[in-house]
């Protein structure tokens, strides 16, 4: 019945067609005959072309139930295979805790030993990776995490063989600490190149390349790397030293808290140097270096000055007649130009002489003394700059950082420790030039005190 009623509405369309049609073959038609003709072959087609239509759909009908009865199939064939997962997870399940049970009660006291073995191989584990032993050992490593991951799993037991290399790896880094190894490895430069190198191990302290440089161990990645920084002092020289050296004893300074961050390698490192020191004076302490050096070469100078005059005044003292060519002589020419002269007068021109010749003897040793005074204010007059800014800064900035702090501090001081190393050699050395001074004017004036009791005595006796 349904598909009379499916027909009927087909037919029903399509005379709606033939009739919307109509005027548009009216116009082609002549006559009626031949526009009944061509109603009735308009009406074939659409017959023709309906039932082909009912085809597919009746086609396309039959694959979609086709494809339903797949789907219920498949659908009723994996609840069957669930239902059998279920069934085979439950029964794995006890097979589990039996297996569990059976594990537990064959491993009796074993128990125990294997959670000190995972213990040992744990805190095993954390010496490996911050020693540098490691460096030349490297394969230690993977062992013990393959052993950990083993006996943390339940699958299987470690060996006898296993058991026994962690006792031998625990014995070998006790005998490997107390050694001083050379080998080659990776060691990447300061300037971030890598390549292999000979280097040397002591202990589990320090590690130097042949160069003398010191390495540091990066534990996160096992390598070696150059410190961008070197240690001062003779360290560089003795690591070198010891690099180059296949027996014996050799001087080596040591790092005993470690290569990894030691405290003490850090600190030498840390310190400055001394040209480093000198540059933390600033404009200050490079005015209290100028004036420094300047302090340096006048002492000098008058030094060499007065020694060599002094040679010529004993070289006079020898000599019985005046040589203008040193202060003595010029003053005992005073005397044989005037041998009668009254001995008031000859005492006077000698005196005079005397003081013309003191200031070529004293020249400069008042800058002397004034540049041993000046020196110690520059210094604190730097320091008390540099405490102004330091604490400026912690004003801003905050006391949360005492490193800071006691930085900035030093670096103030380090001018007062310049003006102090500038005085006190200077003080020295205007005592000394002012000694030297002072004995070539005592020369003089007993000389003079000499001739004019000799002059006085002569003319008595006249």
């Amino acid at each position: 019945m349904k598909r009379n009623l499916l027909k009927a509405a087909v037919l029903a369309f399509s005379g709606a067609i033939a009739v919307a049609a109509m005027p548009a073959m009216a116009e082609d038609a002549k006559s009626l005959d031949e526009l009944l003709k061509m109603v009735e072959q308009g009406r074939v087609s659409d017959i023709r072309e309906n039932k082909a239509r009912e085809q597919r759909f009746a086609a396309a009908r039959a694959d979609q139930k086709k494809t339903l009865d797949e789907a219920k199939r498949t659908l009723a064939a994996e609840e069957k295979r669930s239902s059998d997962l279920e069934k085979t997870f439950e029964e794995n399940e006890t097979v589990i805790v039996e297996k569990q049970r059976q594990l537990k009660e064959r491993l009796g006291t074993l128990t125990e030993l294997f959670g000190h073995l995972t213990s040992t191989a744990g805190d095993l584990r954390s010496n490996f990776m911050s020693s540098i032993i490691s460096v030349q050992f490297p394969q230690r490593e993977q062992f013990v995490d393959d052993l950990i991951a083993k006996m943390s799993g339940a699958e299987e037991l470690p060996s006898i063989e296993e058991i026994e290399r962690v006792w031998f790896e625990l014995q070998r880094e006790m005998t490997e600490s107390g050694r001083v190894v050379k080998f080659r490895t990776p060691v990447t430069s300061a300037g971030g190149e890598s390549g292999e190198k000979e280097v040397v191990r002591i202990g589990t302290f320090n590690m130097v390349s042949a160069d003398g440089e010191y390495l540091q161990y990066i534990s996160e990645t096992g390598t070696l790397a150059v410190l961008s920084r070197q240690p001062s002092g003779p360290y560089m020289g003795w690591a070198e030293e010891l690099a180059q050296t296949t027996s014996g004893m050799s001087a080596f300074g040591v790092d005993p808290t470690g290569p990894t961050g030691g405290s003490y390698l850090a600190a030498l490192i840390d310190s400055p140097t001394l040209k480093e020191r000198w540059h933390q004076g600033g404009v200050v302490g490079y005015v209290i270096s100028a004036v420094g050096a300047l302090a340096m070469l006048i002492a000098f100078w008058r030094l060499v000055v007065l020694s060599i005059e002094d040679m010529k005044v004993r070289s006079q003292l020898k000599s019985t007649k005046a040589n203008t060519n040193n202060s003595l002589g010029r003053v005992l020419k005073v005397h044989e130009d005037n041998p009668s002269m009254d001995s008031e007068t000859l005492e006077l021109k000698l005196s005079e002489a005397i003081l013309k010749e003191t200031p070529r003897l004293e020249n400069s040793l008042n800058l002397l003394k004034i540049i041993a005074a000046v020196a110690p204010l520059l210094g604190l007059l730097g320091t008390v700059t540099g405490m102004i800014i330091t604490f400026q800064a912690i004003t801003i900035f905050g006391a949360g950082d005492p490193k800071a702090m006691a930085g900035g501090i030093s670096g103030a001081l380090v001018t007062t420790v310049l003006g102090l190393v500038v005085a006190i050699p200077t003080v020295l050395l205007h005592t000394f030039v002012s000694g030297r001074a002072k004995k070539i004017i005592h020369v003089l004036d007993q000389q003079t005190t000499g001739i004019i009791a000799e002059h006085t005595e002569g003319h008595a006796g006249n």
